[in-house]
């Protein structure tokens, strides 16, 4: 919401009549017929409106409470700033092993902010700590390579879910993907030797993806 008061450059105590004094000198100011170019012109129109009802909101008496009031309601937060909040809480609990609050967290995250690439990596490794929702992890981390498709670190990440599903092909072809993108990827090496040697990878334990999660995509 627009602060009326601001754009008039008044206070909240300001009278009607310092009200309206305020509005003319604006309105004189940046009337548009004042801008022969065409932008400038456009920009002081939409200018123009918010002077026009700022000055008819703050003039009425009744209108001037209802948006007092509503300047004094608490004010919802941003939907990026819940994501984040919930991100780097999330990431607190994974490191902490507490995973089931850690996926509540960075489900939030990803809820609030879809199009954050970390988001999905953080929620995908929360996911593949617990056996059963790994398919729903291998599915989450997909859309974060999607979203940032030249993090090595994701492409790393997915190698080695997918060898520890037994899906060495699949695992083969992630590991070079993040070989291709950053040849000193070490995870991604071990990924590629161990499923060129038929082996399953052991468990990384949480520090393992500490710096995915800390990764902006």
């Amino acid at each position: 919401m627009a602060n009326y008061y601001e754009i008039l450059g008044v206070g909240p105590s300001a009278s009607a009549a310092e009200v309206r004094q305020a509005y003319l000198k604006l309105a004189r100011e940046r009337h548009p017929d004042r801008f022969p170019d065409p932008a400038q012109r456009a920009e002081a129109q939409e200018l123009f409106k918010e002077l026009t009802a700022a000055f008819n909101t703050l003039s009425n008496d009744r209108e001037r409470r209802e948006y007092d009031e509503s300047l004094s309601r608490p004010k919802a937060a941003a939907p990026e700033e819940i994501a984040r909040q919930a991100y780097e809480r999330g990431v607190q609990q994974y490191e902490a092993r507490n995973y089931h609050e850690a996926v509540e967290l960075l489900r939030t995250a990803v809820h609030h902010v879809p199009g954050e690439a970390r988001y999905h990596a953080g929620l995908a490794r929360a996911l593949s700590r617990n056996p059963h929702w790994v398919r729903e992890a291998i599915q989450v981390l997909e859309s974060a390579i999607q979203l940032a498709p030249r993090v090595a670190a994701y492409q790393a990440d997915m190698a080695e879910m997918l060898l520890g599903q037994g899906l060495k092909l699949r695992a083969r072809k992630a590991a070079e993907a993040a070989l291709a993108l950053d040849p000193g990827d070490t995870r991604a090496s071990a990924v590629l030797a161990e499923a060129e040697a038929g082996e399953a990878p052991g468990d990384p334990g949480p520090g393992g993806f500490r710096s995915i999660l800390r990764r902006k995509g």
